[in-house]
């Protein structure tokens, strides 16, 4: 008696963990879904943000396409031919940090917009689990222009900040669709590190990497790298 009630006990387990297991997949397929058409409202990093939250949604066709050649240039040089996982930056960022020294990652611009979207920074295997599960999901149902235009609105561009079009108001003065090059680049570069990034007046390190940035958005324009996005 005693073995069957365990055995009844392991098999209910079971079941309602398959249960939740399935549940939770048809909720963040939703969860996708809903995003595929409707604004991101809020991300677990804006509403963690005791420095408040400014942004202001708008859709990619009012952003300047050089910002968005920017963030490929500083960012993710494959993001149109890859599906959402670089897989050489992920070795290479392997092998780096096998070495020693600061922790790098090889996360491509699919990967930290369903991080911003769906769950939380910091890092840890759960949460990088859970962010390649999301990543294969806007992938599959979103597709490119999409992916690009939440990763502008919702990416960290200053402290309390977010968005490009929050961004170039708050740096610049004006709306994200007349972003210069060289703005355009200044706020790429800056975007890993918003918080402790100069976007108006970097110097050192910073303004060359921006300088860099804006060289290669000649290049992305030249080689189609973005026409993922457009065409």
């Amino acid at each position: 008696m005693a073995k069957a009630a365990s055995r009844g006990i392991v098999s209910r387990f079971i079941v309602g963990s398959l249960k939740l297991v399935f549940a939770l997949i048809v909720i963040s397929i939703a969860w996708v879904l809903v995003y595929a058409v409707v604004p991101v409202p809020v991300t677990a990093t804006m509403l963690m943000d005791d420095k408040g939250i400014t942004k202001d949604w708008e859709p990619l066709s009012n952003i300047d396409r050089d910002m968005v050649r920017a963030v490929i240039a500083a960012e993710d040089g494959k993001f149109c031919s890859h599906d959402g996982f670089d897989r050489e930056a992920i070795e290479q960022a392997m092998e780096r940090n096998a070495r020693g020294g600061r922790i790098r990652g090889g996360s491509t611009i699919s990967q930290q917009t369903a991080k911003n979207a769906f769950l939380w920074q910091g890092g840890g295997y759960f949460r990088k689990g859970l962010e390649a599960w999301f990543t294969f999901l806007i992938e599959k149902t979103w597709g490119k222009r999409r992916i690009m235009e939440v990763y502008l609105n919702i990416a960290e561009t200053g402290i309390g900040t977010y968005g490009v079009e929050a961004g170039s108001i708050r740096y610049f003065g004006h709306s994200a669709d007349r972003l210069t090059k060289t703005e355009a680049a200044r706020m790429a570069a800056a975007l890993p590190l918003p918080k402790k990034r100069s976007v108006k007046n970097p110097s050192g390190w910073l303004a060359r990497h921006g300088h860099t940035i804006r060289g290669r958005i000649g290049v992305v324009a030249r080689d189609g790298l973005d026409s993922c996005v457009y065409d």
